[in-house]
Parts: C-alpha cells; structure tokens; sequence
C-alpha cells in the first residue's frame, strides 16, 4: 500500500516536461489566457537566455520594452520561434534548447555555438494580422 502511494506522490512530482520532434524540451511555468500564438503572428516577448549553469547571456526581463518577434518570419532562432507556438498571453515557458536550434548567423561572441540552452520566456501580447 506504501509503495503504491508513494508512486502517486511521484507521479504528481512530474515537471510535464514536453518534447518536441525537433527536440526542443519545454514546459509551462506559468499558464497563460486567451487566443494561442501561432504563425503568422507578431508577439511581445520578455525573454532570459542562459547556460544551463545559470550564466545569463541576455535579458529583458527588466526592461520596459518587450522583444518583437514574427513568428515563423525566421527572426529568432528556431527553438524561440518553436517555442512560442501555442503560448497564451500571459504564459511563461522554459525552453531547453540544444545546440542546433539556438544557432545563429554571426554568432554572439559571448555565446559558445556547441551549447545547449536554456530560454524563459513570457507572452506579453500578440498582434494577429
């Protein structure tokens, strides 16, 4: 009897973690309301990148301006632009991204090109053309 329930406990423990083919890892920290985010849509993003070591690479989190992004207009990296499909405003994920989707033309010096990383990101709005 102890074990059974000691395995419902874990089972309510679980991060529900998602992943996704291209194997990005998300899961929602927070949930959000109303319409879900979608190609096509210009989104207001508030975003913190970093090392899965807890390094920032960036923020703006603190800002006032939150980051415009086009999903699906190839103006973010692939797990940002991935991870936003299916947000709601309000609702913040925390994507896990490998390498290969958080590459970028120019790479940012202060950004190892072989890293996996980690992207909290928060829905502030969304402008549906």
């Amino acid at each position: 009897m102890a074990i059974i329930f000691l395995l419902l406990i874990l089972a309510g423990c679980s991060d529900n973690i998602v992943t996704t083919k291209s194997g990005l890892q998300y899961r929602i920290v927070e949930k959000g309301t109303g319409i879900k985010a979608k190609a096509g849509d210009e989104v207001f993003i508030y975003e913190t990148t970093s090392y899965r070591n807890g390094t920032v690479l960036y923020s703006n989190y603190h800002s006032k301006s939150p980051v415009k992004v086009l999903i699906g207009g190839n103006q973010a990296t692939a797990a940002v632009d991935e991870g936003l499909r299916g947000m709601r405003v309000g609702e913040i994920r925390e994507l896990t991204a490998p390498h290969f989707l958080v590459k970028r033309k120019g790479y940012p010096p202060n950004v190892s090109p072989d890293s996996t990383l980690v992207i909290k990101m928060k829905l502030d709005r969304i402008k549906r053309k």
